[in-house]
């Protein structure tokens, strides 16, 4: 019996995008395991008014989070700190990323700050942008009367 199963190319290069990422991450940075930057997943989806970007913040509080709108770009920066606790001779090991971080993303032309707004709610920090306005069309008319230019001249 055979299996058919769908290929989705774009969740494929999602993937393969992240994993590249982290990859080259690894490699400027040592071993890719202890010294690897964390950055944080998230989610974009559309809706018929805005933009919605989820950030999966897990263990990071409210007050520790900042989000900031410069020049037509969202940037989301925070910190999560390692609890490092260790009880006697017990080997405890460590998988969760810790650190700052910095994410910038670039929003739609003609986004202004009062078209944004925060919600932090079991860990995830999303961020609705409201869609600007579409610049309408203007008719500009071809041809049409001409006014001659008139003037006098003065010899000086």
């Amino acid at each position: 019996m055979t299996t058919v199963v769908r290929w989705e190319p774009l969740r494929e290069l999602a993937s393969l995008q992240t994993e590249m990422s982290r990859f080259m991450n690894g490699l400027l940075e040592g071993n890719g395991r202890t010294t690897q930057s964390w950055v944080p997943a998230v989610d974009v989806w559309e809706t018929e008014d805005e933009l919605v970007y989820a950030f999966d913040l897990p263990g990071i509080p409210e007050d520790a989070i900042s989000v900031e709108f410069e020049d037509g770009a969202l940037t989301v920066s925070a910190e999560r700190s390692r609890e490092h606790k260790v009880d006697g001779d017990r080997f405890y090991r460590f998988e969760r990323r810790f650190g700052s971080f910095t994410r910038t993303i670039g929003l739609p032309q003609g986004v202004g700050e009062d078209a944004i707004r925060a919600d932090y709610r079991n860990g995830v920090l999303e961020v609705h942008v409201a869609k600007p306005e579409q610049a309408k069309p203007r008719r500009i008319q071809v041809g049409g009367t001409q006014s001659a230019i008139e003037g006098t001249a003065h010899e000086s």
